[in-house]
Formats: structure tokens, sequence, C-alpha cells
């Protein structure tokens, strides 16, 4: 009987179905995206930057097992998010880890690995295939402030309101959420064809 060989070299890519919850708003702010299970975590941050619609204009830092993991050009008090891939972290058992974003506001995330399936013939990656609900504006004062921010929105006669609707630069509908922008957002930060 003959062996069949593959090439050794020929890696077989797996990808990582991963649930990116924004901790604090009711109802939740989520995204759900597809990666490559060699995405460093600094990927991972671009990732959830461009799909949350965040600006990466702030800090970041994830939190996983008690160890901080980050930019290393922006902060020497981490470990470096660049050499640390999904794929690793499966291996480790880890199964949920959070993010924080903007260490003023202090936006937290909680990241949950669903589940890891092989590549799909002609699948681009990373994808974002699902959310829910608009992402809050920058600099609003976190989780307090943009309840606070959805206070003042809903009472057209609230005294705070047209000077919050100058400030966001529109009306903001917190549910408006589209999969479709979100995932061009995303293909355009990795110049995914």
């Amino acid at each position: 009987m003959a062996k069949t060989d593959e090439p050794k070299n020929r890696a077989r890519k797996s990808v990582v179905s991963l649930k990116v919850t924004l901790r604090g708003t009711k109802p939740p702010v989520w995204r759900r995206l597809l990666m490559h299970d060699e995405t460093t975590l600094g990927d991972l941050h671009q990732a959830i930057q461009a799909t949350m619609g965040w600006r990466d204009s702030h800090l970041h830092a994830f939190d996983i097992d008690g160890r901080t993991y980050g930019d290393r050009h922006t902060d020497d008090d981490v470990a470096d998010e660049n050499h640390l891939t999904l794929k690793s972290l499966l291996k480790s058992g880890v199964t949920r880890f959070a993010y924080t974003y903007d260490f003023g506001d202090n936006w937290e995330h909680m990241v949950a690995i669903e589940k890891t399936q092989p590549t799909r013939a002609g699948g681009s990656y990373p994808a974002c295939v699902a959310g829910k609900r608009n992402c809050p504006p920058e600099d609003c004062g976190g989780a307090w402030g943009y309840l606070h921010l959805l206070e003042v929105l809903a009472d057209p006669t609230h005294p705070e309101r047209a000077e919050q609707i100058e400030w966001i630069g529109a009306e903001f509908d917190p549910d408006e959420f589209a999969v479709a922008v979100a995932d061009e957002t995303l293909a355009a930060r990795f110049n995914r064809k």
C-alpha cells in the first residue's frame, strides 16, 4: 500500500472564532471575529479596533491569566503582544481573557474563544461575521459616561442634548450596526482581498 506524503512544511491552519463583548453596556455591544490561529495579540488589537469602531488613539492591554500584554513601544511594563498567538493561548487552555482600551475611559472587553475550525477554501481572514449595537463614541467617559450619553440623547428636552449632539458630530444611533461595514473596515485594515 502506497503511503501518501504531504509536504512537511504545509502547516494546517485553523480559524479561531472569537466573541468580543464590551463590558458595562446594556444591551451588550459585541462582535464575532474569525481569525487565523497564528494571529498575534497585536493583530487581534487591530481587529478589535477596526470592528468595534474605535480609532486606536489610546493605549490598550490584554490581561491573560494575570499577565499583561501590550505594545512594548508604548509601555515597558507589559509583555510583548506580538509574541503571543491565538494558537499558543489555545494550547495553554485559555478560553477567555480581557482586553482594555483607553485607560482613562477604561473600556473593558471580554474576549471569549468559542471554537476552532479548519480554514475554508476561498475564505478570507480575519473576518467579522456578526455583532450587535454601535460602539460608544470615543472619550465619552467609559461605561458610566456612555449610559449618561444615551439618557441625554433619548430625551429631546434634556438641557445637555444639543451640546452632546454637537460633540458627537451627528445623530448617534446606539442600535446601529452593519456587519458588512465592520468586515469591510477589517478587510481594509489587514489589506484583505
